[in-house]
């Protein structure tokens, strides 16, 4: 904890290491960021009158390898991006948490009440609460607390700005109440747990756990109560290729869509079933070929396709970090439109069949083929059904990319990212 203006004047208008590891070294980035932590530190001592606060980011994340594999316990390839979300928080003395988001009213979520709720599913509270409740069976003290958060991880972008708050608000309860001993993949762990059971969603580990760690790294879900995370050593912007990350709009939230959600898992599952397993990785792809006359009598065969896309895009993180490793970007970029196409054509989770005429991903990836195609790499980026895709870009056709995308989908909406090398953080400044 430290005051307002003693952090104010060690942030010195972003001239800080910390701050030029996670916003990059433009002058003008870093000045605007040292105004938003400004800013909200003023907010926050005008909602809850107290100066003697502690910062904290949480990254977006962008996945690279591994579409949908995390939910049937496979492997994914994914980094921390440099958009994110800040908080200001101080404990309060009480049973209450209080937050506020800025744009958004205050919510309150009361610690004397932890039971699951089925008419809270899809809130923001229901997530705090589940975090609060799965902390507290782990061994990790809880307690009331205020903070302010502003977010910089755009709502239904494919960069998880869900995962990203969850992982945020157990970092603030971490070092409020627990002097930061709990780590960050149990952070992120956490975080999916409160999103299944509390929230109603069934994802998978992936965005928590890239948001929570930080840096590239790949995961091995296998064992999903102990992921197995490793570094990548890949440096992206020595490739000269800048990675875009596309806001095509589009996505539903009404029940048949969230259905369509769904599914994907648990399609996935009802294959692996019929052969006597809970998940995928624990079945090989002969296997599923041998018994399709069988399990496509119960599970129809979109389930197959999509058990075909799972075995296809774990062996190809296996191999996309391989050709990282081995600085082979040009191997890496042909498996990046690889496991594009076969979300395409086998997971099918590039638009939604309750909404078949709304196809904003089908018609982002048609013209990044245009402008790329021998020269990048383009594909749908995290769940599907709308929200972004994914590109890595030549700089010598950054211009044009953006300027194409842009006509179609509105000023903006394409995001130059890089990888950050710092997860979900208190800034010790």
């Amino acid at each position: 904890m430290a005051k307002i203006t003693a952090l104010i004047e060690k942030i010195a208008n972003g001239k800080n290491p910390l701050f030029q590891e996670l916003y990059g070294v433009n002058e003008v980035v870093l000045k605007e960021q040292a105004d938003r932590y400004a800013a909200l530190m003023s907010e926050f001592q005008q909602v809850y009158g107290t100066d003697d606060v502690s910062l904290f980011s949480s990254p977006g994340r962008t996945e690279i390898g591994g579409n949908h594999t995390d939910h049937n316990y496979g492997r994914v390839l994914a980094g921390a991006v440099n958009l994110d979300n800040i908080a200001v928080a101080a404990q309060n003395g009480t049973n209450v948490i209080r937050i506020k988001s800025v744009g958004y009213p205050e919510f309150q979520v009361d610690l004397s009440s932890l039971e699951i709720d089925p008419a809270q599913f899809y809130t923001s509270s229901s997530l705090v609460k589940g975090i609060c409740v799965r902390m507290k069976e782990k061994g990790y003290a809880i307690g009331g607390f205020d903070t302010c958060i502003e977010g910089r991880v755009p709502k239904g972008s494919g960069l998880s700005s869900s995962a990203s708050f969850e992982v945020l608000i157990g970092a603030i309860i971490n070092h409020l109440f627990n002097d930061g001993k709990m780590s960050a993949v149990e952070n992120g762990i956490i975080g999916q747990w409160s999103e299944n059971n509390f929230f109603g969603k069934p994802c998978g580990l992936m965005d928590q756990t890239a948001c929570s760690v930080g840096g590239l790294i790949t995961i091995d879900f296998e064992d999903p109560s102990k992921p197995i995370v490793k570094e990548v050593d890949f440096d992206f912007v020595k490739t000269g290729f800048a990675l875009v990350i596309t806001d095509v709009g589009g996505g539903h939230d009404d029940a048949a869509s969230q259905a369509e959600y769904a599914s994907l898992p648990t399609e996935m599952k009802a294959v692996a079933a019929e052969l006597g397993a809970k998940v995928l990785r624990e079945v090989t792809l002969e296997q599923i070929v041998d018994k399709i006359p069988e399990i496509r009598k119960v599970t129809g065969d979109r389930a197959i396709l999509r058990a075909y896309h799972f075995q296809g895009d774990n062996q190809r993180v296996v191999e996309q970090v391989a050709a990282l490793e081995n600085n082979d970007f040009q191997s890496f970029l042909k498996m990046v439109v690889e496991s594009g196409y076969s979300s395409y054509m086998y997971n099918q989770n590039i638009f939604d069949v309750v909404h078949k005429d709304e196809q904003v991903v089908s018609l982002a990836l048609a013209l990044s083929e245009m402008i790329l195609k021998g020269k990048g790499a383009w594909r749908v980026h995290g769940g599907g059904f709308g929200g972004t895709i994914q590109a890595f870009v030549p700089k010598d056709l950054l211009d044009k990319y953006v300027e194409t995308l842009e006509h179609v989908y509105g000023g903006g909406s394409c995001h130059k990212l890089f990888i950050r090398a710092k997860g979900a953080i208190k800034l010790d400044l």
